[in-house]
């Protein structure tokens, strides 16, 4: 079995999409966007979130709760 080891840096570029989704999904649905492409864009990011906060040991230090929010 191979284990990756992940770096300080890479987790925080993780975290960073992470809230970039979280953006996103806060934000609202932009003007120009069909309510069809919209759900689609909630969903991959919704689930994208989902996945990382699987990976909350990795996250130690870092706020979740913005995460958690927008998931849901």
């Amino acid at each position: 079995m191979i284990t990756e080891t992940i770096t300080a840096e890479q987790i925080a570029k993780h975290y960073s999409a992470a809230l970039d989704s979280c953006n996103l999904i806060n934000g609202g649905k932009p003007e120009k966007m069909t309510s069809e492409d919209w759900a689609d864009c909630l969903t991959r990011n919704k689930e994208h979130l989902k996945i990382q906060l699987a990976k909350a040991d990795m996250y130690a230090g870092y706020d979740l709760k913005p995460l958690e929010d927008a998931s849901k």
